[in-house]
């Protein structure tokens, strides 16, 4: 399913928000503390307000890899055998990081309106699936 703003989206499975409660009543000063914590059936559906992807975080052993192998198609051609023999090595032990890179898949993060106008922003895209009716 292609995550994207205006489309129906179900929650895939409950969830429970209980991070920063506080009660919204007004008064001045910093807002009292609300006990509790409120939870998101699955089944509810809603619209997708927003769509933000993620960026995916390149490790040392990911950007190593990738100036390694520009250096290799730049100069491999002049390099000494044994140079070039030992960055070929270099390259060779980075490629499961590599590999293991390629193969994540970008999140994206949703604001989602329930229908019972409650907002969930910041959610990863997983906990939703295609709401009825959407499929096509």
């Amino acid at each position: 399913m292609t995550l994207k703003e205006g489309r129906r989206v179900r929650l895939a499975a409950d969830i429970r928000l209980a991070d920063a409660l506080a009660a919204a009543d007004g008064s001045a000063g910093s807002p009292a503390p609300v006990p509790g914590f409120l939870a998101l059936a699955a089944g509810t559906e809603g619209m997708v307000e927003r769509v933000d992807d993620e960026e995916r975080r390149e490790s040392h052993e990911v950007r190593e890899y990738q100036r390694l192998t520009s250096l290799f198609e730049s100069f491999g051609h002049a390099m000494p055998p044994e140079s070039k023999r030992q960055l070929e090595e270099r390259i060779a032990a980075l490629e499961p990081e590599w590999a293991a890179f390629r193969e994540q898949r970008p999140g994206v993060r949703l604001r989602v309106r329930f229908d019972s106008g409650f907002v969930l922003d910041g959610a990863p895209g997983g906990l939703f699936t295609e709401a009825a009716g959407e499929a096509g």
